[in-house]
């Protein structure tokens, strides 16, 4: 198993060197799994789509409170970080008060807020509109500011397996400038940065339905976010709203979502204008030494 990993974790550091190159996935009778650049008989392609699915749609709801004057449209935000929404109205009929507009916004952490209020045109037929609501994590009026961050693990040292910018995963906007480090299952994964939790997933086994595995996502005050992903299952040792300061542990390192061997994903991200992307940015100290474990404040 040991020898599967690290000749995985250099199939990941050559990716992201050789843009076309291909892995191979195999399981053999006893459900042994290989990954090779070589294809073999009845070996597949095997497709990396390492990316976060993060459902907000019973934490950012638009509501439609009915009254004798009309309704009224309000945004409710559940979670503990700023969203941007986006409201458009569109087959809008027999109403009075309908933005011409889409409506944008930035609701604060647990809040919510009127939009509009519609009124009937003609009493006696009822009002027509479709709604359209779109939203992000995140403040994009805020600027990050500079911060070289502490290896986020306790223990090693580890090998980077993919940097910014590989081929093999690192390729969209959510993840362009992630890192991948290569550690034990079990390893303790610590805030790089102070902030408020904001996300946590902390139950999901083996692929499960998440590319992203069990994650956690901490909002830092200028508006980035730190995420660590495919964490252990159950090791999550914070709660959403919880504020951690640098080095408070977060969980254990894992295997799970859209992972090829036992890791650590770790990306800043914040919101560009209603999309959450990845930036640039700088570890306090090369990957391949032992952390800091004196770090503390933020």
């Amino acid at each position: 198993m040991l020898g599967r990993l690290f000749f995985l974790c250099s199939l990941l550091a050559l990716s992201g060197q050789v843009a076309a190159l291909t892995i191979y996935k195999y399981v053999d009778k006893n459900g042994v799994v290989t990954y090779s650049d070589q294809a073999a008989p009845g070996a597949q392609v095997f497709v990396f789509n390492d990316r976060m699915v993060e459902r907000l749609d019973n934490q950012v709801k638009l509501e439609t409170k009915k009254h004798e004057a009309g309704e009224t449209l309000l945004i409710r935000n559940d979670l503990y970080a700023p969203v941007e929404i986006e409201l458009k109205l569109e087959q809008v009929d027999n109403a009075i008060g309908a933005p011409d507009k889409p409506i944008r916004w930035v609701l604060p952490p647990r809040s919510n807020i009127r939009l509009a209020t519609l009124t009937a045109q003609d009493p006696s037929k009822p009002l027509r509109y479709k709604p359209k609501l779109r939203y992000a994590l995140g403040d994009p009026r805020l600027q990050p500011s500079i911060h070289r961050y502490p290896l986020p693990w306790r223990g090693g040292p580890f090998r980077q397996t993919q940097g910014a910018g590989g081929t093999y995963s690192h390729f969209t906007p959510k993840g362009r400038y992630a890192v991948d480090i290569a550690m034990p299952e079990g390893t303790p994964i610590v805030a790089a940065r102070g902030g408020v939790v904001v996300k946590t997933e902390n139950q999901q086994s083996g692929r499960g339905n998440n590319p992203a595995g069990n994650f956690v996502r901490i909002l830092h005050d200028d508006g980035t976010m730190g995420v660590y992903l495919h964490l252990m299952k159950g090791s999550v040792a914070v709660r959403e709203g919880q504020r951690v300061a640098t080095g408070h542990l977060l969980a254990r390192s894992g295997n799970t979502g859209n992972s090829t061997g036992p890791h650590l994903h770790f990306v800043v991200q914040r919101n560009v204008g209603l999309a959450v992307e990845s930036i640039p940015f700088n570890f306090a100290q090369p990957v391949n030494s032992l952390p800091n474990f004196a770090v503390g404040g933020e």
